[in-house]
C-alpha cells in the first residue's frame, strides 16, 4: 500500500497532494475511503473520464475502498471549473437519465464484493433535502468568499464580460459538502480529482476540518492534452465517449491506434493498469520498429477491452484488418465489419443478372445509377471482397456464401449482406 503513491508518481499521476508524510502514513496504515466525482453533464462517461476511474481502481487493487460519486446534485449547478461560459442548466429528466446511464458503466469497471467493495454514490441523495439556511449556516458559514473568489476558473470568469452565476459561483459549497458528508458517513479520508478540482478540494477539506475537527486528504493528477495541442478524447466527428452507441467499439480502438507517439507511452501509464514496467517493456520493443505501432495497438486492446470486453476488441482488429490491410477475407471478418461500415441485405436473386456488379454497386447505393456503376468500373475504382473489377459482367463472389464487401476508391465501403 505504500508503494501506491511511487507508482502514481511513475505515472505521471501525481499534481497537488496534501501533506505528502500524513498520507503515506496514513495509506499505510489499513484501508483508506476515497471518494473521486463525476458530473452527469451526459448520459456516458467520455474516454478522458478515465484517468479518474482507473486512479480509483488503483486504489482499490492495493486494498483501499472507492466511493465512484456521480453529481446528480453538483450536476444541476455546473462546475465552472474550465469553462468560460455558463453551462446549460439541464432538466431534471436529463439528469437522471444520464446518472443511470454513467451507473451502468462504472459498475462495469469496478469491484463491488470483498473487502475493499466499490461503492456508487450519487449526492443529490444527501443533498436534496437540506434546506436553504441549513446549507448557509452548516456550511457556508465555514468558507469564505474570499477563498472562492481566489480560484483561478471563478476569478477569470469573474473578469469576464459575461460573469458567473451565482449558481455555479457556489459549486464549491456543493462539493465541500459532499467530501464533509461522506467523512461522516463512510469515513472517507481522501478525494482525488483533476488539477482543476483542487480548489474544490481544498475547501472540503477545511469543511471537514472546521465542522469535524478530522484532518482528510487531497490528491490531484494533471489534466490531460495531447502532444499536439488538441483536448484528449476530442476529434473532427466530436467526443470519444464509452458508451458503445455513442462511439463504436471500433471507433475507440482506432482513435487510440492513431495515438502520436509521443503520447502513447503516457496514455498508456495512466488510461490501463498495466504494470510501470510492463509498459517500459513495450515502450522499448515499440522503439525498435515505431512503424509497425505496437504500443499503440498495446494501448487500443488494453483500453477497448476493460471498456467494453475481449469479443469487442477481437471484433474491432478483425474488423480493422479488413478495412485497412486487405487480409484474406472470411466470413468471420465480414462479420465483424457489420456495424461499422453500411450495409444493405438483399436475396441472393438480385445478384444474378447480366451485370451483378452493377447491380451490386447500385443496390447498395455506392453508385447513384447503373451508367455511374459502368463508369466506375471501366475507370479501375471498384473493388468487391479486395479485387478489383474489370467488367460490369463479373460474378460477385459471395464470402462464406453471404457477404461481398463493395468499394469505391480508398474510402467508400458497403457490405452486401444476402439473406
Amino acid at each position: 500500500m505504500v508503494d501506491l503513491l511511487d507508482d502514481l508518481r511513475a505515472r505521471g499521476l501525481v499534481h497537488d497532494h496534501t501533506d505528502e508524510a500524513a498520507l503515506r502514513e496514513l495509506l499505510g496504515a489499513g484501508p483508506v475511503v476515497l471518494y473521486c466525482g463525476m458530473d452527469p453533464s451526459a448520459d456516458s462517461l467520455h474516454v478522458g473520464h478515465l484517468v479518474g476511474v482507473l486512479v480509483l481502481r488503483r486504489f482499490q487493487d492495493a486494498g483501499h475502498r472507492p466511493l465512484a460519486l456521480v453529481g446528480g446534485a453538483t450536476g444541476m449547478v455546473g462546475d465552472p471549473s474550465g469553462r468560460s461560459d455558463e453551462r446549460t442548466l439541464l432538466d431534471a429528466a436529463t439528469l437522471q437519465a444520464n446518472v443511470a446511464g454513467i451507473k451502468a458503466q462504472l459498475e462495469s469497471l469496478f469491484d463491488f464484493s470483498g473487502d475493499s467493495a466499490a461503492r456508487l454514490v450519487n449526492n443529490y441523495d444527501w443533498t436534496r433535502d437540506v434546506t436553504l439556511l441549513d446549507f448557509l449556516r452548516d456550511v457556508g458559514k465555514h468558507i469564505t468568499v474570499n477563498q472562492m473568489v481566489a480560484k483561478d476558473s471563478v476569478r477569470s470568469r469573474m473578469d469576464s464580460e459575461q460573469g458567473i452565476s451565482f449558481t455555479e459561483f457556489s459549486y464549491m459549497l456543493l462539493q465541500a459538502f459532499d467530501y464533509w458528508w461522506q467523512f461522516e458517513q463512510y469515513g472517507c479520508r481522501l478525494q482525488v480529482g483533476g488539477s482543476d478540482q483542487w480548489g474544490n478540494i481544498t475547501a472540503g477539506i477545511d469543511l471537514v476540518r472546521r465542522r469535524s475537527g478530522a484532518a482528510v486528504h487531497g490528491l490531484t493528477w494533471p489534466l490531460m492534452t495531447r502532444a499536439d495541442g488538441q483536448k484528449f478524447g476530442k476529434t473532427a466527428e466530436g467526443t470519444v465517449w464509452l458508451d458503445a452507441g455513442r462511439t463504436l467499439p471500433f471507433e475507440l480502438h482506432q482513435y487510440l491506434v492513431n495515438t502520436d507517439d509521443r503520447d502513447v507511452e503516457r496514455l498508456l501509464l495512466q488510461l490501463t493498469l498495466l504494470p510501470v514496467a510492463e509498459v517500459t517493456g513495450i515502450m522499448a520493443t515499440h522503439a525498435g520498429a515505431p512503424h509497425e505501432r505496437r504500443a499503440q495497438r498495446a494501448l487500443a486492446d488494453e483500453v477497448c477491452t476493460l471498456v467494453h470486453g475481449a469479443a469487442a476488441t477481437e471484433q474491432a482488429r478483425l474488423a480493422a484488418e479488413v478495412l485497412f490491410e486487405a487480409p484474406e477475407l472470411s466470413a468471420e471478418r465480414l462479420e465483424a465489419v457489420r456495424g461499422i461500415v453500411p450495409e444493405t441485405v438483399v436475396e441472393g436473386s438480385a445478384l444474378e443478372g447480366g451485370e451483378p456488379v452493377v447491380d451490386a454497386l447500385v443496390t447498395s447505393g455506392v453508385c447513384s445509377s447503373r451508367s455511374d456503376a459502368r463508369r466506375s468500373i471501366a475507370s479501375g475504382g471498384i473493388r468487391v471482397n479486395g479485387r478489383r473489377v474489370g467488367s460490369p459482367a463479373e460474378q460477385v463472389d459471395l464470402v462464406g456464401g453471404r457477404y461481398a464487401l463493395v468499394q469505391r476508391g480508398r474510402r467508400q465501403r458497403h457490405l452486401l449482406v444476402v439473406d
